[in-house]
């Protein structure tokens, strides 16, 4: 998915599709207690409806909401990156006086509707990308995105001992500034021992020097609005630069199944390709050898703990705290391969499936 940019009268048009959507999923209520029921009312919103991952997200929170006497409303930006749509769904919200929202921001054009929000009472839950600054919201279940990043770079520093590394680095945007974008991308670079500078911004490294065991270059930092065909998209500018690139790092899965196709496309079978993510048609892919390692997060679980901490505060007043050391709640990564490196903590594709989403 190509990243779009739109003219106001589109923009004007997603909201209303947004409105739509958020006025279609949800269970009629207009107000905190759903309409007279006593129920909670809440709203989720993705950043899109397409990926996997916002997929399981979605269906986690729906069977929390059904478990904690929640009116969950459901709603979506038209594709990731689209804040203005988000925008609109938060208004939604907070004109049916609801009690909370649940979010994946699309970015920091966002941070004024959340905060009105919460200066309206609504209680808010950032999930899956920590806003920026963190206090955006109340608090954020997340992974922690930069281990997520460090892990597959320490991973395909093993498997590349010592030999010099040519790298594609497939992020998520480069028009706007998003915590999973630069955490990811600066993890990795840790993980293969590349010195990063500006630690909320891709791309200002050093475009050569030397990893943890050898020499490295990097050939481009191009955007996949975390889309199966922007990854392709993508791979394919990279390969026209350096058609020898062997270390490929993507933001997400359906941007390393783009790349891929690129890679085979242009005859390039050698490149170690490495992602974030874990859902089932990913960690196949690590079964097929087309991922070499993913990290592995958990959507259900962000939405489910998101959806009991809306409902335990509306009832009880009791707030969730962030896990210690961090600004937000972690709730877990594990690396997934076939071919583990030691000292690198890994679980084969097998074990993964068994806890795979999607």
């Amino acid at each position: 998915m190509k990243i779009v940019r739109t003219r106001p009268t589109v923009a004007f048009g997603v909201a209303v599709l947004a409105a739509a959507s958020l006025a279609a999923c949800g269970s009629g209520s207009t107000g905190s207690t759903g309409g007279g029921d006593d129920k909670i009312a809440v709203s989720l919103i993705t950043k899109d409806s397409q990926n996997p991952f916002f997929v399981a997200m979605q269906k986690g929170a729906k069977a929390e909401a059904a478990k904690d006497g929640i009116d969950l409303t459901v709603g979506a930006g038209k594709e990731d990156g689209d804040e203005q749509g988000q925008v609109q769904l938060i208004e939604n919200a907070i004109a049916a006086g609801q009690k909370g929202i649940l979010i994946t921001p699309n970015g920091p054009g966002i941070n004024a509707a959340l905060k009105k929000a919460r200066d309206a009472g609504l209680y808010v839950i950032a999930l899956d990308t920590p806003p920026d600054p963190a206090d955006t919201v109340d608090i954020t279940f997340a992974t922690d995105n930069f281990k997520a990043g460090k892990m597959i770079g320490e991973w395909a520093k093993g498997q590349l001992g010592g030999k010099p590394a040519t790298i594609a680095l497939l992020d998520a945007f480069n028009d706007k500034v998003v915590t999973v974008d630069y955490n990811r991308d600066q993890g990795f670079l840790t993980g293969m021992g590349i010195d990063t500078k500006d630690p909320k911004k891709n791309g200002d490294e050093d475009k050569t020097g030397t990893y943890d065991g050898g020499d490295y270059t990097i050939v481009c930092n191009e955007p996949t609005g975390g889309a199966e065909d922007g990854g392709r998209t993508a791979m394919e500018n990279c390969l026209t630069k350096n058609p020898n690139i062997n270390v490929v790092y993507t933001i997400n899965e359906p941007a390393a199944s783009g790349a891929d196709n690129a890679l085979k496309a242009a005859g390039n079978t050698g490149a170690i390709i490495v992602s974030v993510d874990g859902g089932c048609d990913g960690v196949k892919e690590v079964t097929d050898g087309v991922i070499g390692a993913t990290a592995q997060q958990y959507p259900l679980k962000m939405a489910e703990l998101g959806v009991k901490a809306i409902a335990d505060y509306a009832k009880n007043g009791t707030k969730p705290s962030t896990s210690p050391g961090l600004d937000f709640y972690d709730t877990g990564v594990q690396l997934v391969t076939d071919k583990p490196v030691s000292g690198v903590e890994s679980i084969t594709s097998t074990e993964g499936a068994k806890i795979c989403w999607g």
